[in-house]
């Protein structure tokens, strides 16, 4: 895949990016060297190898799903500056 000016103007005006008309010919090859170096990535064989969320191993740790203690909304509520009905009153931040 190959890009020419008109694409890079138009990815540009996309993301809403100010591009000088000097820069759009050195972006081209930018681009293009981008997009070589990620179609060299479909020369690896992949196959057999699971997708990775991290290189290192990790397991969560799990814990047992029981029903603690519930019903703390007045000592919740009783260091709030200001609150109604257990929700916290906060000063309007929107017009």
């Amino acid at each position: 895949m190959t890009v020419g000016k008109d694409d890079v103007r138009k990815i540009a005006k996309l993301a809403r990016l100010a591009l000088d008309e000097s820069r759009v010919e050195p972006m081209v090859g930018e681009l293009n060297g981008i997009f070589q170096w990620v179609e060299q990535l479909n020369e690896v064989n992949v196959e057999g190898v699971p997708p990775l969320t991290s290189v290192v191993e990790q397991r969560l740790k799990m814990r047992d799903d029981v029903v603690t203690e519930g019903d703390a909304a007045n000592a919740l509520m009783a260091n709030a500056p200001s609150g109604e009905d257990h929700f916290f009153v906060v000063p309007k931040v929107v017009e």
